[in-house]
């Protein structure tokens, strides 16, 4: 697991605010919010990025059957708050082996969902199937979210994307036929919502999806 912050968009370093600047600097992409280190899987870990969260925390509520948290990450400081959110989530697949699920809430420009989607960034516009019908609709924050599919992501994964209150929501499932769990009106509840409930959330070890 990394120790620093590092660039949300490329994984590379990142220098700190500092005499000359401001802002957070990744010699490629210039000014980020940087990505915090991941943290392991606990009610804990998801309470220290809830706390500083200014975007959802999305999360299949209730977990489908089998299924475990498995990690989570933020970007953004101390300064700024959390720009950025990816939760991890496994589980047996609906067809052979086990699944996973990442699901990221971003504001315009962090680029961290790209990022994991393995497409050019910063944002999915770019990639989206607007020009059709949705594929999928989740529930998210007690509304129909339609989710697009994200064309040019490697073949290992499916990738779909959209908005939910007014974010980027980027759904990566591992392996690519995990994606069916999108047809089934899945719920995601935003986690700075949620009370005493997640005392009793299930945690699996930590997915290896959400190192990047």
């Amino acid at each position: 697991m990394r120790g620093e912050p590092s660039c949300p968009k490329c994984g590379g370093r990142v220098r700190a605010p500092g005499l000359f600047a401001d802002t957070w600097q990744c010699e490629v992409h210039g000014v980020v919010h940087p990505l915090q280190p991941v943290l392991p899987p606990s009610v804990e870990a998801l309470g220290v990025v809830l706390s500083r969260a200014q975007v959802p925390v999305w999360m299949p509520w209730p977990l489908p059957v089998g299924w475990l948290f498995t990690g989570v990450v933020s970007a953004g400081d101390d300064r700024s708050g959390g720009r950025a959110t990816a939760v991890a989530c496994s589980g047996p697949g609906l067809l052979d082996g086990p699944g996973e699920l990442l699901l990221i809430a971003e504001e315009l420009g962090v680029g961290l969902g790209a990022r994991y989607a393995g497409v050019p960034g910063p944002d999915p516009g770019a990639h989206m199937r607007v020009d059709r019908p949705p594929e999928v609709k989740v529930i998210a924050a007690g509304r129909p979210t339609p989710l697009w599919p994200v064309d040019g992501a490697p073949k290992d994964r499916a990738v779909f994307a959209g908005e939910a209150l007014g974010l980027w929501l980027w759904a990566v499932l591992w392996p690519e036929p995990s994606g069916l769990l999108l047809y089934d009106d899945l719920v995601l509840a935003d986690l700075r919502d949620a009370g005493a409930e997640l005392d009793l959330l299930p945690c699996g070890a930590l997915s290896p999806r959400i190192l990047g």
